[in-house]
């Protein structure tokens, strides 16, 4: 899933984030859709004219951090 977005966003992360530094990008297939100042301003604004799964967001910031995560399952709580 977004395999597309993703690959775009690394593709293009080097001018990307010259030009929106600590954005936060809505990505839909090669195109930008949406800078934010923040994530859930990216979500609340996408989801009002595109479908939820459609889009990714994507922090715009440099290197792999902004684009990997990683989970430990010692961090996840069932409650």
């Amino acid at each position: 899933m977004f395999k597309e977005e993703l690959s775009f966003f690394i593709e293009n992360q080097d001018s990307l984030v010259k030009q929106y530094p600590g954005q936060v990008l809505v990505i839909k297939g090669k195109e930008i859709i949406g800078v934010y100042k923040n994530a859930l301003d990216a979500y609340l604004e996408s989801q009002k004219k595109h479908k939820l799964g459609t889009f990714m967001i994507q922090p715009c910031e440099a290197g792999t951090n902004a684009y990997t995560v990683s989970i430990s399952s010692s961090e996840i709580v069932l409650v």
